[in-house]
């Protein structure tokens, strides 16, 4: 229980993934890389691609649905439906707005959240704020993307890692003493020039210079990126342990943002949580942002891996730079 407010849990949860797989080989045929090049580096096998005619709410619009099926929640019950996404259809109306649309969510309030790749950390927060209050009783989180839109193909640095997918849960309030126990959010915009995707707002407009100058593509200072990741996970992990009331020994899964394996493995080694309580999954999906911890969570309950009463960890690091963390007892 979060002082004298209410608890929100995790009632349901649902994902999409496209159907095309882009493995190491085929990358081969696409940018100067090699397989043993990217799986030494990022620990990356695969990812999925969407196809021309899949955007990020027609994935996101998916999960909900299925988030929605698994909480046996109708559309006119969702009170607020909250998008996080690095990667929007346009930058408006809110992909929210469209995912509202969709799904026949009537009675739903929706916005857009835009905080890199803790996206969905910030927006399970910020969604557990409005159940929390008393406000609202339903609220649908999404976290959904399509980065592979805005990947410089020839860039071997980028495009070898990030993959599409969408996923979605939604919150209840819950009396029992579970549920959503602790978080933090934390953000450095002094950093926030080690990722960017510098053109298409009103700073550099669309251009047929910023075309030509691949503008419009991520840009990343992975070095840097590395550094800032692991220190800030490792530190937001111990935060939110601590703010729950848990000791480490009590911790039974640690999901961290699927980014890249060699993170995953030094937050681990810092915080010193066996292997087996480590949840990844960033070999076969790349980094999905704001869609990788669901993607992570949804897979470990489909396999019957957490159980309840379980306590888990979720945290996440991104553009901004932003980075957060969630405790959660199941």
């Amino acid at each position: 229980m979060i002082g004298n407010l209410i608890n929100a849990v995790i009632a349901g949860i649902g994902v999409c993934v496209p159907d095309r797989v882009l493995t190491n080989n085929d990358l081969e045929n696409i940018v100067h890389t090699s397989d043993e090049w990217i799986l030494s580096r990022s620990g990356i096998r695969e990812r999925r691609i969407a196809s021309p005619r899949e955007a990020t709410s027609d994935l996101a619009t998916v999960a909900a649905v299925r988030a929605m099926e698994d909480a046996e929640v109708m559309p006119e019950q969702v009170d607020l439906v909250i998008v996080a996404t690095n990667s929007p259809d346009m930058l408006f109306p809110a992909t929210a707005c469209l995912v509202q649309d969709r799904i026949g969510a009537k009675n739903a309030g929706a916005f857009d959240l835009a905080a890199g790749c803790t996206g969905f950390i910030y927006a399970l927060c910020v969604g557990s704020q409005f159940i929390a209050t008393g406000s609202y009783s339903t609220v649908l989180v999404i976290g959904s993307e399509t980065l592979s839109r805005f990947v410089n193909w020839e860039d071997r640095g980028t495009c070898v890692i990030f993959g599409d997918g969408a996923g979605a849960v939604v919150l209840k309030p819950v009396s029992e003493d579970n549920g959503i126990l602790a978080f933090k959010l934390w953000s450095d915009g002094g950093a926030g020039r080690h990722l960017t995707l510098p053109a298409g707002g009103s700073k550099r407009p669309a251009t047929k210079d910023t075309v030509d100058s691949k503008l419009h593509y991520i840009q990343m200072n992975g070095h840097e990126v590395f550094k800032l990741a692991v220190r800030a996970m490792g530190k937001v992990a111990q935060e939110v342990l601590a703010s729950a009331g848990l000791k480490k020994s009590e911790l039974d899964f640690f999901i961290p943002h699927q980014a890249n394996l060699k993170i995953i493995e030094a937050v681990a080694r810092r915080l010193d949580i066996p292997t087996e309580k480590v949840l990844i999954n960033v070999d076969r999906y790349g980094n999905t942002s704001t869609a990788s911890i669901p993607l992570a969570l949804e897979e470990a309950l489909r396999s019957g891996r957490i159980k309840k009463g379980d306590h888990i960890v979720m945290v996440g690091f991104g553009a901004g730079m932003t980075w957060g963390g969630v405790a959660i007892k199941w």
